[in-house]
């Protein structure tokens, strides 16, 4: 190997991280379609990719200290931590912001990719790797755009929230390809798709509202993947194995409440962190956003026969049971 090869591997080496994984990789010899719905997203799939590179309007200017983002629905906006923030802060608060929120949909986007991978090799029906393949493409796309953005329009990258990580590792090392799904296309997908909405709603930053709008056909296509693979999956399982699942549930929604604190923001600004964490969790823009966050994860639990008395008293713990009747997906 010549020595600029092996400086490229030990730089990469620098930033690798390994799990250890084992699930069952399924070869499926019937090429029918037993899963209808399956096959017509997958069709709609093709129909629908788009290239990053000439798709989005890269030539636009960003200035990421602007406000592209409503001040107003930062959780501390008219707070007396905002009051004491000169103009300068004020406009290094919305670039940290603005950098720490991309950055976790980028290291989100990169969990669902092998996510999406690892489902594709154990799903035991040919429509659904079909379909896997298509979102193995799509997820790819994601992180090359999100990383796109933050390195030639924002200038800096947050690390991976700890209680995001902590989710994608669970997904990523469980044996089971059913809990796979949950974990990214229902919980983790459903989550982003509502986080998405917010952002492309709320931004007046055109570039940013354009690849949140690519972003979300694809994403809108992921969670129906999740519920048509699973419906009807768990009518079948035993008291134990829907118990493990409602669990992991439960568990994945109070890491991705928790995960909406931007403690390293916070920390950069110098902020009180209690202080901040408080004032952000009492705030209505943040209770707001969580309603937007679980109006679909919820409903969709109900959906795959999750919603039982037990995980309905944890839903309801977390004060996100009040949106099971929202609108399900697909």
């Amino acid at each position: 190997m010549s020595e600029p090869a092996a400086n490229a591997l030990d730089m990469v080496e620098d930033f690798n991280e390994r799990l250890s994984t084992t699930f069952d990789t399924c070869y499926t010899w019937s090429y029918d379609s037993f899963k209808l719905g399956l096959r017509n997203l997958y069709e709609k799939a093709k129909q629908n990719q788009w290239d990053s590179t000439t798709a989005i309007a890269w030539h636009i200017d960003v200035d990421p200290e602007a406000e592209n983002l409503p001040d107003m629905n930062n959780p501390l906006f008219g707070t007396h931590l905002w009051e004491k923030f000169t103009p300068e802060e004020i406009r290094k608060f919305r670039r940290e912001m603005l950098s720490w929120s991309l950055s976790q949909f980028l290291h989100g986007e990169q969990g669902a990719l092998l996510a999406t991978a690892q489902i594709v090799d154990a799903v035991p029906w040919m429509e659904a790797k079909y379909y896997g393949a298509t979102q193995v493409m799509d997820e790819a796309r994601h992180v090359e755009t999100y990383d796109h953005y933050l390195r030639e329009k924002v200038g800096k990258e947050y690390p991976i929230n700890p209680h995001l990580k902590t989710l994608l590792d669970q997904i990523l090392t469980d044996s089971r390809w059913d809990m796979k799904y949950l974990g990214m296309q229902i919980l983790v997908e459903g989550l982003a798709m509502a986080a998405f909405a917010m952002m492309e709603k709320f931004s007046t930053e055109p570039l940013l509202k354009q690849m949140t709008q690519f972003i979300m056909r694809d994403e809108a296509r992921h969670v129906a993947f999740g519920v048509l693979s699973l419906e009807g999956f768990y009518k079948d399982l035993n008291e134990r194995e829907m118990r493990e699942r409602q669990e992991f549930a439960y568990e994945g929604c109070r890491l991705m409440r928790d995960r909406l604190h931007a403690v390293e923001v916070w920390r950069e600004m110098g902020l009180p962190i209690e202080e901040t964490r408080e004032i952000v969790t009492n705030s209505m823009i943040m209770r707001e956003f969580q309603k937007m966050l679980f109006s679909k994860v919820v409903p969709n639990a109900k959906r795959l026969n999750l919603l039982t008395p037990w995980l309905r008293e944890r839903f309801h713990e977390l004060d996100i049971l009040k949106f099971e009747h929202e609108e399900p997906s697909a």
